[in-house]
């Protein structure tokens, strides 16, 4: 398999990404645009963006954020901060839909919708793709392909390497089979280094606010693992300005950061610097060239989910 190559005297590529969806997570995940949760947007935008930027600064680290359209035209000031501070803008869908409840015809306008956004206030165009919902349809990988990105950040084939994404024929009472792999590179990601399903609050949906040192060692043993036991290992978080950003919050993650500083070896990157360092191997090659396999069976009328 293919790797990252890794800069001379560097151990471990760190991304500490950041989905900054703000008003639009309670939209498209959640379809409640009530005032209260408006107000966490715009805490995420408000209070939780500068605290991140300073600590950032602070360490010299650059990071990656992947911010839907919807955020770039709502809080384009904030965004302009971000991309100022030198850090990388990655594509996170328009309002932050979810792929696999939407039509393809809609899912390619959203995506081309939130390029045009990003073009029009702050004149880039992001090389990386992560999708909303952490999810792919049957086109999103088409999509990404046809928009030409570099990377996506979505999936989770892996834990501490990235990989060469595959299609799938999905079948139930035989054996899936594996097609053909992208050339778009998977870095991948993980709900165990999302800070937003254990720490975040929504009524009669998920508890959220689980203790903190809970977290903190989860993340901790995970940088370690791959550390000590992974060659050329990538380790990519992921917060969200609205959650991280509280106060106590605040406080975990700056000791993390500060931990994994201060050992030897760490390349602080973002993600499209980790994709120009990815070099395919043997096998990475003969998957991009397999046969195109793909699709989905129905369900067998007895499984009891047709």
């Amino acid at each position: 398999m293919g790797h990252v190559q890794l800069p001379e005297g560097k151990k471990i590529a760190v991304n500490l990404g950041t989905d900054f969806d703000a008003q639009c997570l309670w939209l498209g995940a959640f379809n409640k645009p009530s005032p209260s949760y408006m107000s966490r947007g715009e805490f995420g935008a408000e209070v939780g963006v500068p605290r991140l930027l300073e600590l950032y600064d602070r360490f010299g680290v650059t990071t990656s954020w992947f911010t839907p359209g919807h955020t770039v035209d709502t809080f384009p000031d904030a965004c302009k901060r971000i991309r100022d501070a030198g850090h990388e803008f990655g594509h996170h869908g328009y309002y932050h839909e979810n792929p696999t409840k939407i039509t393809r015809e809609t899912e390619e306008r959203l995506i081309d919708l939130a390029l045009q956004t990003f073009d029009k206030q702050l004149g880039l165009r992001p090389t990386g793709y992560r999708s909303p919902y952490w999810d792919y349809s049957d086109s999103t990988l088409d999509l990404v392909e046809k928009f030409g990105f570099k990377y996506d950040s979505s999936l989770m084939g892996r834990d501490l390497v990235p990989y060469r994404p595959r299609r799938w024929q999905v079948r139930w009472e035989q054996g899936n089979v594996a097609g053909k792999a992208s050339h778009v590179l998977e870095i991948p990601v993980s709900w165990y280094l999302d800070d937003f399903p254990p720490l975040a609050y929504v009524t009669g949906i998920q508890p959220g606010m689980q203790d903190t040192e809970t977290i903190y060692r989860r993340w901790k043993d995970i940088f370690d693992y791959g550390y000590e036991r992974v060659e050329h290992p990538v380790y990519v978080s992921c917060v969200h300005p609205q959650t991280i950003g509280q106060a106590h919050h605040m406080l975990w993650y700056e000791r993390l950061i500060e931990y994994i500083a201060s050992k030897d070896g760490v390349w602080f990157a973002t993600c499209d610097q980790i994709a120009d360092a990815w070099v395919d191997g043997d096998e990475d090659r003969a998957l991009m060239a397999q046969e195109d396999v793909r699709g989905v069976e129905p369900a067998p009328a007895d499984s009891g989910w047709a």
